[in-house]
C-alpha cells in the first residue's frame, strides 16, 4: 500500500536515508518538543489535543503530565500516522485518535485543556480559521503551546545563491529547479512563506487571545555545500556553526532584527523560527 505524503515524510524523505541527518532530525526534534512541553503547563488530569501529531513525539510525552486521569487526542489528517500511534498506543485508554484539519476539528466546543502542536500551521493556508478553531475548542482556562518555522525569514534567495551557496557558474540550472518551484502551484506551498511571527499574533488576537507571550530566534551559519546534497534527497541541512538573535515579549508584536544576516548574506543562509504561548485570562487559554 503506498504511502501518503505526510507518512512518506516521517518513514524517509525528512532525512532522506541518511543515518546521519537522521540523528539530527531527532535530536532538533527533541528539542522542539520540550520546549512545546515546558510552555504548555500540562497537569494531571487535563486533556490534551495535539494538533499534526504525526508519530507521536509530543503526545506520548504528554501522557506522562497528564496522569492517569487525564488524556490526549491525537489528531492528524494522515490515517498512516494515526495507526501507528495507535500501534504504539498499544490500547491505552487514555488515548484518543482523530483525522481532522486544524481548521475543522471533530471536536466539542470547550472540550480541551490544552493544546500542543509543531511545525503544523506553516502548511495551513487558511491560519487565521485556524486560530479561530483552536480558540472554540479549549475550556475556560485552556492553554496553547506551539512551535512554527518561519521560511519567510530567508525567502526568498537572491538569483546569485541556492540554499546559501553561491551558485557561480552553475546559476542557469539553479534557475530551471527554481523554475520547478514557481510552477507548482499548491496553497500550502505559498502557505509556507507568505506570512512571519507578527501575523501569528494579529492571527491570535484575532481569535481571541489578548495576552500573547513568544520568543523568535533567528539563527545564521556558514552555508555548507554538502546540504544541497541531503536538500535533493528530501532531507533538512545541518548547521556546523551559527549565531542567534532572540526576542520575547508579552502582548506585544515583535520586529524583525535590523541585520544584515536576515536571509541574504552571499555567503551563508537564514532560516527563522517562532515559538508562542499566550493565554486568555478569565476565558480560554491559548499557547503558541
Amino acid at each position: 500500500m503506498p504511502q501518503d505524503r505526510w507518512s512518506a515524510w516521517f518513514a524517509e524523505r525528512s532525512h532522506g536515508g541518511d543515518e546521519r541527518t537522521l540523528a539530527g532530525v531527532l535530536d532538533a526534534s527533541a528539542s522542539v518538543r520540550d520546549g512545546v512541553l515546558a510552555r504548555a503547563g500540562i497537569e494531571p488530569g487535563d486533556v490534551v489535543l495535539d494538533i499534526g501529531c504525526a508519530d507521536g513525539l509530543i503526545g506520548f510525552a504528554a501522557l506522562d503530565r497528564v496522569g492517569a486521569r487525564g488524556g490526549v487526542i491525537f489528531d492528524d489528517i494522515s490515517d498512516e500516522l494515526l495507526d501507528r500511534c495507535r500501534e504504539r498506543a498499544d490500547g491505552d485508554e487514555r488515548c484518543r485518535f482523530v483525522n481532522g484539519s486544524v481548521t475543522e476539528l471533530p471536536l466539542r466546543d470547550g472540550e480541551i485543556d490544552v493544546v500542543t502542536g509543531a511545525a503544523v500551521l506553516i502548511y495551513v493556508p487558511e491560519k487565521q480559521r485556524a486560530f479561530d478553531e483552536l480558540h472554540r475548542v479549549l475550556r475556560p482556562g485552556g492553554r496553547v503551546s506551539l512551535f512554527e518555522p518561519l521560511n519567510s525569514f530567508g525567502y526568498p534567495e537572491p538569483a546569485e545563491t541556492f540554499y546559501g551557496i553561491e551558485v557561480g557558474a552553475m546559476r542557469a540550472l539553479t534557475e530551471r529547479v527554481r523554475d520547478v518551484w514557481r510552477a507548482i502551484e499548491l496553497p500550502e506551498y505559498d502557505a509556507m512563506h507568505n506570512w512571519n511571527e507578527r501575523d501569528l499574533l494579529v492571527w491570535a488576537e484575532r481569535a481571541g487571545f489578548s495576552e500573547i507571550e513568544y520568543e523568535a530566534s533567528y539563527l545564521v551559519a556558514p552555508a555548507d555545500p554538502s546540504r544541497i546534497t541531503r536538500a535533493a534527497r528530501g532531507a533538512p541541512a545541518t548547521r556546523s556553526s551559527r549565531a542567534s538573535q532572540k526576542r520575547s515579549s508579552r502582548r506585544s508584536r515583535p520586529r524583525r532584527p535590523n541585520d544584515s544576516s536576515s536571509g541574504s548574506a552571499p555567503h551563508g543562509s537564514g532560516r527563522g523560527r517562532a515559538a508562542f504561548g499566550s493565554r486568555l485570562p478569565h476565558r480560554r487559554k491559548m499557547g503558541f
